[in-house]
């Protein structure tokens, strides 16, 4: 037959539709062309095709060649159409019979000597293939990762070759390799870091609840250290979670780890990194470090010098869980669903008692951080130098492993109550899962009233004290969990401070 129809995925934020790769044969003067609002890189798939199907050995149509790519508005982008149409060149000059294309999906960039690599985006295109019923040939590196997804048969190629031979039942593809063992990180030890007792409470009820953190101090009192270990006492990811987590690397053409597949991911972006760069962007939209942070942290060192307008694009991201990137020819959604965790010297000298700068360049060296900003980070806390001794002493410090067993006792009590992190949860939720007797929700408005705070910050102490009282397994959320939860507010009183 001289018409054949191949199935294949493009790449639309993290979505992967169906695209009909239409492959015609008629009488006229020879000519491949391409339709279908193909690319640039879609286009050269001509001569590419051609070279691969004549160096693999088989016949090449001295006809007129028309390949359509349905549907026609959809853009699509990159070399991985090259295995379908080649494919498709195939059935049609009767190569191949078109009954050994039904229940399968292809998608691969070919050589010129029909070797078949990697493309990007794996993992959105397994879980459509699922979801189709269908099974998908990929190219090897893309099969390894892509057998991550459940419930799928995913087939792993390395030349046209082969392809051919496995639809032709003559002989089986190669072999996935094998998933590695998953084995356990060794990751920072809490235990390292020296006294900052109260700083690693913090990091407990931090990991506990998934809440922000902004720590505060001047240099070399361990900041950066205390966030480097924040994942070693935070709970693993779900299969689910990995598995979005992993989406997202595979459309940003990073490769996670399969030997800590369940491990959340840690992003410290410089200060130096523009808009686009945090939240994503592009003509083609790709995810942003807020995106490869989802499920993880999203570790930013020396927050005031990232500019004003580069945070503040943070700040929808952090309440939604999402981020919507719009471009005159494409629109994308994204989940950003992250844990910020930021680090401040509170003076451009390093400290605002160190008597080298005025109250008046300490503020405006803060107000480069916005008010809306501020506002949606629950624990803000003071990183003090260590007293003389402390580093000399030799004390034995509590390790990552005792202070992650609390937290995965915490974090259980969450989700049998409500399904979620305390972080998560919406204004309703609140009312249901964190009831306040009537004189301590009377005593936390009169204390919001009193230091102008937002009824934002009213929510976010009443969920800081929901973690406080799962870690310490109680029921009930106590007049002294809401002041623990009251006294994490830091930079609120250093700004109060220098005012006065």
């Amino acid at each position: 037959m001289s018409l054949a129809v191949v199935f294949s995925r493009a790449r639309h934020g993290l979505d992967a539709p169906l695209v009909t790769v239409e492959v015609h044969i008629s009488n006229g003067l020879p000519a491949f062309q391409l339709v279908g609002l193909p690319e640039t890189s879609v286009k050269e798939s001509r001569d590419r095709v051609r070279s691969a199907m004549v160096n693999s050995g088989f016949a090449f149509p001295d006809r007129k060649i028309t390949v359509n790519l349905a549907p026609a508005d959809l853009p699509k982008e990159g070399g991985r159409f090259d295995l379908p149409i080649a494919l498709g060149i195939i059935v049609a000059s009767g190569q191949l019979s078109e009954k050994s294309l039904h229940g399968y999906e292809f998608c691969g960039e070919l050589a010129l000597s029909g070797e078949i690599r990697s493309i990007v985006g794996e993992i959105p295109v397994a879980i459509a293939c699922r979801d189709a019923g269908r099974e998908v040939v990929l190219p090897m590196h893309n099969a390894q990762q892509a057998q991550q997804v459940p419930k799928v048969t995913v087939h792993g190629a390395e030349h046209l070759l082969q392809v051919h031979s496995f639809l032709l039942a003559q002989q089986p593809l190669p072999a996935i390799p094998a998933l590695p063992a998953r084995e356990a990180q060794h990751l920072p030890d809490l235990a390292d870091v020296k006294g900052q007792a109260h700083a690693k409470r913090v990091l407990e009820i931090c990991a506990a609840g998934e809440h922000n953190l902004l720590m505060l101090g001047p240099a070399g009192t361990g900041k950066s250290m205390l966030a480097q270990r924040l994942p070693g006492i935070m709970p693993p990811l779900t299969e689910n979670e990995a598995l979005a987590t992993a989406a997202i690397y595979s459309i940003a053409g990073l490769k996670r780890n399969l030997t800590d597949w369940q491990q959340r991911p840690f992003r410290s972006p410089h200060h130096t990194s523009s808009a686009v760069a945090l939240v994503g962007g592009g003509s083609v939209p790709r995810p942003g470090e807020i995106s490869l942070s989802h499920h993880g942290i999203l570790f930013l060192d020396e927050l005031p010098e990232f500019p004003r307008k580069v945070l503040d694009v943070l700040r929808e991201p952090l309440e939604t869980g999402v981020v919507h990137i719009s471009r005159a020819a494409r629109q994308a959604e994204f989940p950003a669903q992250f844990q910020l965790v930021a680090a401040l010297n509170p003076s451009p000298t390093g400290h605002h008692q160190d008597g080298r700068a005025t109250p008046e360049q300490v503020m405006r060296y803060l107000n480069r951080l916005s008010g809306p900003f501020i506002d949606r980070i629950e624990l803000q806390i003071e990183v003090p130098l260590l007293p003389k001794g402390m580093l000399s002493q030799q004390t034995q410090e509590e390790s990552s492993a005792s202070v992650r067993e609390r937290v995965l006792a915490a974090r259980q009590l969450q989700l049998a109550r409500q399904g979620k992190a305390n972080a998560r949860l919406t204004g309703s939720e609140i009312a249901d899962f964190c009831p306040l007797q009537r004189a301590d929700a009377q005593f936390l408005e009169d204390t919001i009233h009193r230091f102008k705070l937002s009824a934002r910050t009213y929510h976010k102490i009443i969920k800081v004290a929901r973690s406080i009282a799962d870690l310490q397994q109680q029921a009930h959320i106590s007049r002294a969990h809401l002041m623990e939860a009251l006294s994490y507010r830091a930079l609120e009183r250093l700004l109060s401070y220098l005012k006065n």
